[in-house]
């Protein structure tokens, strides 16, 4: 018998009939013995409404309150859950987040989890309840509610499963497990049977929407066994995220194509060749809280240079802002921008003993004529930046050039602890 966190998204309870229908999914679970907590998110849409009647209030809502009133929407779910859980004859209890002590930090709509009492649900659960935790909130230490960002629920779960030492942490979606791309571009897109948790950690950071990239690194850091599985399929396995075994894998050389529409390009031509100069130019936009991806700067001639990133496209006029007033300070030529880009990225732990990915995932874009604006590398993936207007084509390209439509390699004895058994309910 296990202790098993399971995590439904919004579409997987969009609906009473679909919160019905996780009722008796797990009451299959408990019919077998299982412990389960089980971490939903708000019913689909939810968030975006309540974000959208404080925006009607004011169009720069206060982040405490903004989180206030965002909280709210997992509290109907978990109650609608417990009480279609007593509906097939379940004990159940519903928590809040604060409510069993999701300790954050107070940066309001962004909290992170710091600790996590876990005496009540111990309690709950020794009582013979399904134990269902609102996703997304906690509170600070002076009691204030806050939210944990957009797809915070999946970090509630995996950090709710390594509080309490799970034997599993299942994220149930509207997917039925990990894609080597977005089957909506490529159809010929096969779901992975494994990923290891680096690959996922950059498949999440470069654009895809599976798994919210933070609950990847808390999944990675403590060592939580994380399943991504389809609430709407009751059979199947999904896709085990694991710990790479050195020598312990038969590793394909790229595992997907991840790809953002979201990207912005800003350049600040003729800048000074000088020591601090990046500092200069980045300090303000770390500043106003904006995430920069990708840098270049190109080799300095006559003194100057060319400084190039990329930011989320939401964040692009904000940036571009901080840059024209920053523009004279540091004595540049020019500020030019663009959001007609995107970033395509090949990802693989393969990578580290395969050479030529670059040179194969280069000339793949070269045949079809796509330019690269800019390159960026690290152990285990490639990313480009090209016209946002060439991105399926990119992918679908190099889907086909590393061979993704084929069968994943069998993977051999990952880890001597029955890793790649799933637990399911007979």
């Amino acid at each position: 018998m296990a202790l098993i966190v399971q995590k439904f998204g919004g579409t997987s309870v969009g609906s009473t009939e679909r919160i019905k229908n996780v009722a008796k999914r797990v009451a299959r679970w408990r019919a077998q013995g299982h412990s389960i907590i089980l971490v939903p998110s708000a019913m689909a849409g939810e968030t975006n409404r309540l974000i959208a009647l404080a925006k009607e209030i004011s169009p720069s809502p206060d982040p405490r309150e903004l989180d206030v009133i965002a909280a709210t929407g997992e509290q109907v779910t978990i109650g609608l859950l417990a009480m279609a859980m007593h509906a097939e004859g379940l004990k159940a209890k519903s928590f809040t987040g604060p409510q069993v002590g999701v300790l954050t930090d107070s940066t309001f709509t962004k909290a992170r989890i710091l600790k996590i009492d876990q005496d009540r649900i111990r309690q709950a659960l020794a009582e013979g309840n399904v134990v269902v935790v609102a996703g997304f909130q906690g509170a600070d230490e002076k009691g204030n509610i806050t939210t944990l960002g957009r797809g915070g629920s999946d970090t509630s779960a995996v950090a709710l499963a390594a509080a309490m030492k799970a034997d599993e942490c299942q994220i149930y979606t509207d997917v039925d497990g990990v894609y080597t791309t977005d089957p909506r571009v490529v159809p010929e897109a096969r779901k992975l049977d494994t990923i290891t948790f680096e690959e996922m950690l950059e498949m999440a950071s470069l654009g895809s929407k599976v798994l919210q990239i933070r609950s990847v690194e808390f999944a990675g850091k403590y060592k939580v066994k994380l399943r991504v599985l389809s609430s709407f399929q009751d059979e199947g396995e999904g896709t085990l995220i694991t710990v790479e075994e050195r020598g312990n894998m038969e590793q394909p050389v790229i595992s997907g194509i991840a790809f953002n529409r979201d990207e912005a390009k800003l350049t600040v031509l003729g800048v000074p060749d000088r020591p601090g100069i990046a500092y200069q130019i980045l300090g303000p936009i770390a500043d106003a809280s904006i995430d920069v991806d990708m840098i270049i700067q190109n080799i300095g001639q006559y003194d100057t240079t060319d400084f190039s990133f990329t930011v989320n496209r939401s964040d692009y006029n904000k940036a571009f802002a901080i840059l024209q007033a920053v523009k004279e300070k540091i004595g540049a030529r020019d500020i030019t921008g663009d959001t007609t880009t995107c970033k395509v990225s090949a990802v693989g732990v393969g990578m580290r003993s395969h050479p030529g990915v670059a040179s194969k995932m280069f000339g793949a874009l070269a045949k079809e004529g796509i330019n690269l604006q800019m390159i960026s590398t690290s152990e285990i993936k490639i990313s480009v930046v090209i016209e946002e207007k060439y991105l399926e084509l990119a992918v679908r390209v190099l889907h086909k050039a590393f061979g993704l439509e084929k069968p994943q390699k069998a993977t051999l004895g990952l880890t001597g602890r029955g890793e790649t058994d799933i637990i399911t309910p007979s």
